[in-house]
């Protein structure tokens, strides 16, 4: 495989004071994601399901902007792909990207990772979202806004 071929990875971590349960618990309920991203802005889940286990379907609401200025708005459906109690949640979304989350318990503390990969854009797409846009760099900057968020309103 070559280096064009690889997929557009990034991950942030943190360490939040309490028990795993509680903190997969939150992270797992896509209705409050919107709570926390700086890009998804809601969530619910949907064709029946009622929360995350492998195979169920939610919505995203998403924004992509520059300070005050929306430059799109879009939904996403996502299917969770791997679900862990106290471990990992993973869902694809749009059949695209794939999101990540890991748990570990350190001295009755939770250390989440989150994490992403998706497949190389190609041509103008690649210039376009690589070079201009920057979209690893966002994103991954964007993890590190999610679990900063999450940590905040958990701890209180």
């Amino acid at each position: 495989m070559s280096a064009e071929d690889e997929p557009e990875t990034g991950s942030a971590a943190t360490v939040i004071s309490m028990p795993i349960a509680e903190v997969f618990a939150a992270i797992t309920d896509v209705t409050r994601m919107g709570e926390w991203s700086p890009e998804c802005t809601a969530g619910r889940w949907v064709d029946g399901a009622d929360g995350p286990t492998v195979g169920a379907k939610f919505e995203g609401d998403n924004v992509a902007a520059i300070g005050p200025i929306t430059l799109k708005k879009w939904t996403t459906t996502s299917e969770v792909t791997e679900f862990v109690p106290g471990e990992t949640f993973e869902f694809v979304s749009a059949e695209y990207t794939r999101w990540r989350y890991d748990f570990i318990e350190r001295e009755g503390k939770t250390v989440v990772t989150e994490s992403f990969s998706y497949p190389p854009y190609g041509g103008w797409q690649g210039f376009l979202y690589g070079t201009v846009m920057r979209r690893n760099t966002a994103m991954t900057k964007g993890l590190q806004t999610t679990l900063d968020r999450i940590k905040e309103v958990l701890e209180g």
